[in-house]
């Protein structure tokens, strides 16, 4: 048996690549199968927070025709952070990563973004803000999880024509697209599960961002869950990285969205366009609508929604799907 090589959506911009993955043990398990069922699916999803780590792997990133060297960290998790001396091309480009087991040569292709010029970015919660997912009620999301397979899983209604719409926001071509990417709590055992699921309902492909890796039972039944620094972390990261676009984060209240965002908008004060944050319960949460307020009053345009309906609604009228006001940027 040989090592598992998991490669992830990596992002680059004019002077730096970064591109990550993970190396696990060797397994007999077979990987996660979107197709499995009820207790099928449950015993699929446990294997995926049961998987071993490889500490110390070593990994080697081939690009632009250098080939660069570098170690796992204690769980398993590699990250190159790589300085360029020439231009990438833009959109979605290849990368590749390779590590030798018995002398033999293991290798993965994976795929990175640097975003066309623009103007606009998107960062997006993923449960229950395009993913149905109960966070509020801990059982019935564990529930979910286990017994629900990828193909089961609900997505809110008209989410897809909205993300697909902010996708294309300002764009004269279909092969050019904002860049989008994916914040979440959910830990990068669920990375092929979130990706499979965007693809089927054709959202907008992105660069996900994801919370360390869980190896074990107990951490399963504490998915998405605990400190939520890490999204912080994560979205300053990229609106430093990309300093040049504007943002529209979309969130949820079901957890610290509304809060979290509220924190970014106070240190990037030119920086976020808008922020949408879904209502997952039956009534507007008071201390979220003080957050909206909030961002308003700094001059961020919100919405504070129920129906995706209304959330792109609120993208055209405010003009974030309309040319007027690319022009005006």
């Amino acid at each position: 048996m040989k090592p598992i090589l998991k490669l992830y959506r990596g992002y680059a911009n004019d002077q730096e690549l970064i591109v990550m993955g993970h190396v696990f043990k060797p397994t007999t398990k077979e990987d996660y199968d979107f197709e499995k069922k009820n207790l099928k699916n449950a015993k699929s999803v446990i294997r995926m927070f049961r998987i071993k780590t490889q500490k110390n792997a070593s990994v080697y990133l081939e690009h632009n025709g250098l080939k660069i060297h570098t170690k796992t960290l204690d769980d398993g998790y590699f990250k190159f952070c790589i300085p360029l001396n020439r231009d990438l091309a833009y959109g979605w480009n290849e990368y590749k990563v390779s590590m030798f087991f018995k002398e033999k040569e293991i290798v993965e292709k994976g795929s990175y973004i640097r975003p066309h010029e623009g103007d606009l970015g998107f960062i997006s919660d993923i449960d229950d803000t395009f993913l149905v997912s109960h966070t509020r009620n801990a059982f019935k999301k564990l529930y979910i999880l286990l017994f629900r397979n990828v193909n089961d899983r609900k997505i809110f209604e008209d989410v897809v024509p909205h993300y697909q719409a902010l996708s294309s926001a300002g764009r004269e071509s279909d092969r050019e697209k904002n860049a989008f990417f994916y914040v979440s709590s959910s830990e990068w055992n669920l990375y092929r599960f979130i990706t499979k699921f965007a693809e089927l309902h054709e959202l907008p492909k992105a660069v996900l961002l994801l919370k360390d890796i869980k190896t074990s039972l107990t951490d399963f039944f504490l998915t998405g869950r605990g400190d939520h620094d890490h999204k912080f972390e994560k979205i300053k990261h990229i609106l430093e990285f990309y300093p040049h676009l504007k943002y529209v984060l979309l969130g949820d209240d079901s957890q610290h969205d509304p809060f979290l965002y509220e924190d970014i908008c106070k240190i990037f004060p030119i920086t976020i366009k808008a922020v949408y944050i879904r209502q997952t319960g039956k009534h507007k949460k008071q201390k979220a609508i003080e957050a909206v307020a909030n961002m308003e009053s700094m001059g961020v345009d919100t919405c504070y929604f129920k129906d995706s309906k209304d959330a792109m609604d609120h993208s055209e009228r405010i003009g974030i799907t309309s040319e007027t006001f690319h022009k005006k940027l």
